[in-house]
């Protein structure tokens, strides 16, 4: 049956309902900006196996570092090893039908299966990427990426599925290195993420940031188990612009989780979320969750929107906000329906 949504209406109405903020930026085309690659290249060519068991990681590192400006196309099942991969500036890979890239065994509690590191003009056409956390030899940590952007521009990454890594499906962060101080205009279409311990898509640091229509479910192994998890790691992070348009979360332990206890700080932060549309099902925790910010003095302004949200049958709570200082950016739920 639908329940009443007395709770969450209460603690809209002490919120600004229809916050904007500042205008969002206009999403033209996915890959309007993205040069048309004249020339295909094949993996094989480049002495890539694919035949689900070779070690391919130093053969496809290659096919990538020669196929810059062309499309690069993975034909097979690929096994490599926890090193991971590089993509670079004007890489452009696509997966044919049945190709993907899975880790070997491994004893990894950090990797990343991709790494999208300090570059720009990215684009991954269906990649399928399993972090084989049934073959890792480690108990612990939850640092293992399938795709990891950080500190990279002009990311369009097109129907991506991330499964089984040791933590995150996809990991959006600052450069680790020399790179940009943040990484922006990412746009993610059709994620698919199952069976990551940690969540299905960590954002630490991006602006200008598009996931439309993903899927991330069975988020289970270590807290916060999260489909989405927008969690900055200190004050120079940047949270602005991320939109996440008709999002379902599914049997996660928080379907959209927000915690902002680590930004705010010396410089004075501006955040700006829209989600539209979220279908949160069997959320173990809570579906929607905007908590943990204690400005303690510091500035943090801006919005928190989710629109017409459907949670469906969460085991606790529909919208939680706990330890939430409200000179914080204002949360809006607007059009909620609960169905208990």
């Amino acid at each position: 049956m639908r329940s009443s949504r007395r709770a969450v209406i209460a603690f809209v109405a002490g919120s600004v309902v229809g916050a904007v903020g500042r205008p969002l930026v206009a999403w033209a085309g996915v890959v309007d900006n993205q040069r048309t690659a004249t020339e295909e290249v094949v993996d094989k060519a480049f002495g890539v196996r694919g035949d689900g068991k070779t070690n391919d990681r130093a053969a496809l590192q290659k096919a990538i570092d020669s196929s810059v400006g062309k499309t690069l196309v993975i034909t097979g099942p690929c096994r490599i090893d926890s090193s991971g991969l590089h993509m670079r500036s004007n890489s452009r890979v696509r997966f044919a039908p049945g190709a993907s890239i899975k880790l070997l065994p491994h004893d990894s509690h950090t990797y990343e299966v991709i790494r999208i590191w300090d570059v720009r003009h990215v684009v991954l056409q269906n990649p399928r990427v399993d972090g084989s956390k049934e073959l890792n030899a480690v108990s612990g940590g939850e640092w293992g990426m399938g795709i990891s952007i950080a500190g990279s521009t002009d990311v369009t990454i097109l129907s991506p599925t991330t499964t089984n890594c040791w933590g995150d499906g996809i990991y959006i962060a600052n450069s680790f290195g020399n790179g940009l101080p943040y990484s922006s205009d990412v746009r993610v279409m059709n994620h698919y993420a199952s069976g990551c311990r940690r969540q299905g898509v960590s954002i630490i640091s991006g602006k200008n940031v598009l996931f439309e229509r993903p899927v991330w479910e069975n988020i289970a192994g270590t807290l916060p188990s999260a489909g989405l998890d927008i969690e900055p790691n200190e004050n120079t992070d940047v949270v602005e612009n991320i939109r996440i348009i008709n999002p379902t979360t599914r049997n996660c332990q928080f379907g959209i989780l927000v915690w902002l206890q680590a930004l705010p700080g010396k410089r004075e932060k501006y955040v700006s979320v829209v989600i539209s549309g979220h279908k949160d099902e069997e959320s173990r925790e809570a579906a929607f969750s905007v908590s943990g910010l204690k400005t303690k003095g510091s500035v943090v302004t801006g919005y928190i929107t989710s629109n017409s949200p459907t949670w469906i049958r969460p085991h606790r709570d529909a919208f939680v906000s706990t330890d939430y200082d409200r000179a914080g950016p204002k949360i809006d739920i607007s059009n909620p329906t609960i169905i208990r």
